[in-house]
């Protein structure tokens, strides 16, 4: 891929409490504690698995937003440092005007609005600076944590998708699509 093909650069933003940006080797540890976490590794898990050459490798190759055809944000506590979850983008076209976002978040860092934040944070990033108009994420029906998420950060669930995705179980699961529009009002602001 020549320069001319990259959507995106490897970007941080700072959302309040949260820094967001690419992962780094520094992240790695984090990375392979995820990996071992049951519920990412059913609903999301990670690819880079629980072994720290490929943690590694995935790292290297997502500093650079796999080339700058999709980003990865890695979310932080400004004042922690520690890794508290991560924002993918992925599924980008500027020609339709779309995204497709996924995240996971660490268990150390769960029930502390993390994701909401980190989701409203790259989806406004989304419509700003790639003047995308739609952004979506899709998640498993039996996941209802995902489902609060999407719905504090602004996306309306638009239907059912039925035996569309296969999870870390094995098992075709039904799937809730969302979506969010650049103009559309964003409610809750928790």
């Amino acid at each position: 891929m020549d320069q001319l093909d990259r959507i995106v650069e490897p970007t941080e933003i700072v959302a309040g409490r949260y820094q967001l940006r690419p992962p780094s080797p520094r992240d790695v540890p984090d990375m392979m504690a995820m990996a071992l976490d049951e519920d990412i590794r059913l609903w999301n898990p990670l690819p880079s698995g629980g072994d720290e050459e490929t943690a590694r490798a995935w790292a290297e190759r997502w500093a650079d937003f796999d080339g700058g055809t999709s980003g990865l944000f890695c979310v932080y506590e400004a004042t922690e440092g520690r890794l508290l979850g991560m924002v993918s983008l992925h599924k980008i076209d500027l020609e339709h005007s779309f995204g497709e976002l996924g995240y996971r978040v660490a268990p150390w860092a769960r029930g502390r609005g993390v994701a909401t934040v980190a989701v409203r944070t790259v989806t406004d990033w989304a419509f700003g600076f790639l003047g995308l108009t739609r952004m979506q994420l899709i998640h498993a029906v039996e996941n209802p944590a995902s489902c609060r998420v999407a719905d504090k950060a602004g996306y309306l669930l638009e239907g059912t998708t039925r035996s569309s995705y296969r999870y870390g179980d094995g098992k075709l699961h039904d799937e809730h699509l969302h979506g969010r529009l650049a103009t559309d009002p964003v409610g809750d602001q928790r």
